[in-house]
């Protein structure tokens, strides 16, 4: 399997913790890709030109994060997950969308987009994720699956690029991020 990717994508890199988590590592071969570059190789494999793409064993590429991360988790053997943590995994892919789109809106446009009808939707919808998200009990499983992994990428993301966001109010999703980040998944895969 390849996996396409960069190294400051959230969605690269809830794709690659799955990966990491459900003991495919050996197995996956990491294709650095900068979308910005419109290469060849990103291009044909995904047309909407995005990171990450996961080429499978027969050579189908799958481009959407929560479509690898769910192909990943069957192909590991897990179970279907219940409607709780799919609930999770849209939630984790929410708080990305979020703060993702408000990086980039910042970079293309400066600080002020923060202040346009979009921007202020991006973030509003920042602070309700946070909010719902530190009320979820899904969180203190045990047994972990990809919708925690996107959730706790999410949080990351937000301290990495936008660290003027203050969520250590938090108390519940702050030691939920500390435990996911202690897991060797997470440390290979940090923020560059």
């Amino acid at each position: 399997m390849q996996l396409l990717l960069n190294q400051t994508s959230p969605y690269a890199r809830a794709a690659r913790v799955t990966a990491l988590e459900a003991g495919f590592g050996e197995r996956l071969e990491l294709v650095w890709s900068d979308p910005w570059d419109e290469a060849a190789q990103l291009l044909a494999a995904n047309p909407a030109n995005k990171v990450p793409v996961l080429i499978t064993d027969e050579g189908v590429a799958l481009g959407e994060t929560l479509l690898i991360c769910v192909y990943l988790h069957q192909l590991a053997g897990g179970v279907p997950l219940a409607a709780e943590r799919l609930q999770l995994a849209g939630l984790g892919q929410g708080l990305i969308d979020a703060a993702f789109g408000t990086v980039i809106a910042r970079k293309h446009g400066g600080a002020a987009q923060d202040e346009s009808v979009l921007g202020a939707r991006r973030l509003a919808a920042i602070e309700r994720l946070l909010a719902r998200l530190d009320e979820s009990s899904t969180l203190d499983a045990e047994d972990l699956d990809f919708s925690h992994y996107l959730v706790a990428v999410g949080l990351d993301y937000l301290s990495f690029r936008l660290p003027e966001i203050d969520w250590s109010a938090h108390l519940v999703l702050v030691a939920f991020h500390q435990r996911l980040l202690a897991r060797p998944s997470f440390a290979t895969t940090a923020f560059q």
